[in-house]
């Protein structure tokens, strides 16, 4: 094993998921275009299908808004002695975010996107 490959981090991801499937169900995973999401090297469990979204399409990616958040509320219009500060700024910034989790249901939530049954 390499230390970070996301191959194996994802395989133990779907696997995990797969776990949580109720019987005789499919889940569909919306994916990134990270390289890995569509690695040959993969392992897709039988009850997962994989939904890669267009490249190009922030809109329909709402951790990229999450990003945009954070860079327009904690993170722009500064300058950083050292790699430390910028690494303590960038916790700082998510920990303010973590702690308003309105926030994120308000950045994340996409009305078109909910299922009701």
């Amino acid at each position: 094993m390499v230390v970070g490959d996301n191959r194996i981090g994802t395989n133990q991801h779907l696997a995990e998921i797969s776990k949580c499937v109720s019987i005789s169900a499919i889940a569909l995973l919306i994916l990134d275009g990270a390289g890995w999401h569509s690695s040959p090297q993969l392992i897709l469990p039988e009850n997962i299908v994989l939904m890669p979204l267009p490249s190009y399409a922030p809109e329909l990616n709402s951790v990229e808004n999450i990003w945009d958040y954070l860079r327009s509320n904690f993170l722009s219009h500064c300058v950083w002695d050292t790699y430390e500060a910028i690494l303590d700024a960038c916790c700082d910034a998510w920990n303010a975010l973590m702690a308003k989790s309105h926030v994120i249901t308000s950045i994340g939530t996409r009305k078109w996107a909910q299922v009701t049954i």
